[in-house]
């Protein structure tokens, strides 16, 4: 039996990705006198790696690490303009207005009614929570979450928290890494519903074989899911 729904927030519901890709063109356009795109994207990606322990998920890891590759390419020579630029750029991106994605509202409002829905992200608190206020979803979730990492074990300790347990509920996102393979590490469902831009550091394999693993092409689709996985719950 499904009690407990859960969704991932960035890219899920709404835009996230894009404006981290608008903002790497910058960065790029900023440094092209010292490394050549795909290089510099390289070390960029190397150095988030390497900060994802220190700095987590978010806009200031991102800002941070676009800071460290400028000064690697440079040798030590980038020029303050150039990471005051990068700076600024980090803080419009925490300014920046939330875009919800399509079906987001109606597919949370439609199973709220019979279902726990929670929200469960992951990144920097402030900037999560901000996001959360602005998409004027919040008071649709029973249960908020944010964490540093999604685990098997943050799902289990989730859907105990807020359901009735981790086999009882299913968790919905657009990372195949992060929202779909240790929710069914969990004994949850797992749906995946694809963004058209997706993270290097979020890429993974389909899960191999498994009844509870579920790909949708749109959030529009999941009411409808939900309802052929309980065909007994209203009579």
């Amino acid at each position: 039996m499904l009690t407990t729904i859960g969704f991932d927030a960035d890219d899920t519901l709404w835009q996230n990705e894009t404006f981290f890709r608008l903002t790497q063109d910058r960065f790029t356009k900023a440094l092209a006198d010292h490394a050549d795109p795909t290089h510099l994207a390289q070390r960029l990606e190397a150095a988030e790696r390497r900060n994802l322990d220190h700095y987590g998920f978010g806009v200031k890891g991102f800002t941070l690490s676009m800071i460290e590759t400028a000064i690697e390419v440079t040798e030590g020579r980038v020029p303050t303009a150039v990471i005051a630029d990068l700076i600024a750029a980090g803080r419009e991106m925490l300014e920046h207005p939330i875009h919800l994605l399509p079906h987001a509202r109606a597919t949370i409002t439609a199973l709220a009614a019979d279902y726990r829905v929670l929200l469960i992200t992951k990144g920097d608190l402030l900037d999560q929570e901000r996001k959360l206020a602005q998409s004027g979803l919040g008071d649709l979730f029973h249960g908020v979450e944010i964490v540093s990492h999604k685990t098997e074990a943050a799902y289990r300790t989730i859907f105990a928290r807020h359901g009735t347990g981790a086999d009882q509920a299913m968790m919905v996102g657009n990372s195949m890494k992060s929202d779909v393979i240790p929710a069914l590490a969990a004994g949850s469902w797992g749906v995946h519903v694809p963004h058209e831009v997706t993270w290097a550091l979020e890429a993974a394999d389909p899960p191999a074989e498994n009844p509870r693993f579920h790909a949708l092409e749109t959030l529009g689709g999941l009411p409808e899911l939900v309802a052929s996985l309980q065909p007994n719950r209203n009579r």
